[in-house]
């Protein structure tokens, strides 16, 4: 019996897949926030009204978005250096969200 092929799929390669959409309002919430400018996690889940940001990149990811992560450095306010993550939309997620949207206008939907 032959070993099967190793997966030629590059696991880091970005999402590829079309945004699937979405009408729950704390993804709306999310998504207009992260067009406008990154967002760290505290910020997401103040914006989407959520506790739990990283589950909702988690699902927006699940939906299409590659919505990377960036560890940066911060100084807390006790003078301890830490690294928090800041979540932003990629330049190909922008272009799969603006074409989600206006598939979404073009429905007949405007909510």
């Amino acid at each position: 019996m032959k070993t099967p092929e190793p997966s030629k799929k590059d696991p880091s390669a970005p999402n590829s897949a079309k945004f699937t959409g979405t009408e729950n309002p704390r993804h709306l919430r999310a998504i207009t926030a992260l067009l406008r400018h990154p967002l760290p996690r505290k910020d997401l889940d103040s914006i989407a009204g959520c506790s739990n940001g990283p589950e909702l990149v988690a699902e927006l990811r699940r939906r299409g978005l590659e919505l990377p992560c960036e560890r940066i450095n911060f100084v807390d306010r006790d003078g301890f250096i830490c690294r928090p993550g800041v979540y932003f939309l990629t330049a190909t997620d922008r272009r799969k969200v603006r074409q989600w949207q206006a598939r979404r206008m073009q429905g007949g939907f405007h909510g």
